[in-house]
């Protein structure tokens, strides 16, 4: 099956019997800075391919019981040492990640009007040496210059793979799992802590600093609605419908997650 969101292109033959769709599919958020050109291509390739997935699985005769479609955890924006949960305020308008999300998040409403459950997990960092933020991480860290990013203070809600394919697993099952829920591991740590942690995990010193002011140099607003971004999220949603972390810990997700790779 292809499709096409610029051009509003998806053949419904290739989606006709599903019990389930996910969706994760959207341009790069961390691959470059946020010129204006970037940020249209970052909004509409969530908005456009959310919504062509939706309007065309509600059209379906039967349709699929559940869609689980994508968000992340910037909805809420930068919110210092706040404990944020499914049911906390989102960040005010004006803030690019967060509209971003919201608009991705609104893109489900013909899935949702036609009566197909819509689940949509807000993502927080995945954990994996193969993409993302921790494999930027890794040689530094592994070269013995990582260090915590500006101050340090800013928390990151982390999750590991083997759990972010869980959750999803989860969603598709658990009917009450309706609506956003946050996936992100069940203890966030600030990135001084995660800095450690991953330095300790790789036996190599994590002390080397780098500056909020070179990060804003190097990639200009993207530093701040990123890696200076404070989110101290919980995932409250996922362990109320009973869902158990296979990786509670920071050092337990990394661990695992750096096994699986040779040399690592």
């Amino acid at each position: 099956m292809s499709w096409d969101p610029a051009a509003s292109r998806l053949d419904p033959a290739g989606l006709h019997g599903c019990d389930a769709v996910v969706h994760l599919a959207g341009e790069n958020v961390g691959a470059g800075r946020w010129t204006a050109a970037r940020r249209e291509r970052i909004r509409a390739s969530r908005r456009l391919g959310t919504a062509l997935i939706a309007e065309t699985i509600a059209k379906l005769d039967p349709p699929p019981r559940v869609l689980v479609s994508a968000s992340a955890i910037g909805i809420y924006g930068s919110r210092g040492d706040e404990e944020l949960r499914e049911a906390s305020a989102l960040a005010p308008a004006g803030d690019f990640l967060a509209d971003v999300c919201r608009e991705w998040e609104a893109a489900t409403q013909p899935a949702r009007k036609a009566g197909i459950r819509v689940a949509i997990p807000r993502f927080g960092v995945v954990l994996s040496p193969a993409g993302g933020a921790l494999k930027k991480m890794l040689p530094f860290f592994q070269a013995g210059v990582g260090g915590p990013a500006g101050n340090g203070r800013q928390w990151m809600s982390w999750i590991s793979l083997d759990d972010t394919i869980g959750a999803i697993h989860h969603a598709l099952f658990i009917a009450a799992l309706d609506g956003p829920f946050n996936v992100v591991g069940p203890a966030p740590v600030t990135n001084r802590e995660f800095s450690r942690t991953l330095g300790r995990v790789l036996g190599r010193p994590a002390v080397v600093p780098v500056p909020a002011a070179a990060l804003r140099l190097l990639f200009g607003s993207m530093a701040d609605g990123t890696v200076l971004s404070s989110a101290r999220v919980v995932p409250e949603r996922l362990r109320a419908t009973g869902y158990e972390f296979h990786h509670s810990t920071l050092e337990s997700a990394l661990r695992f997650e750096l096994s699986r790779f040779a040399g690592l």
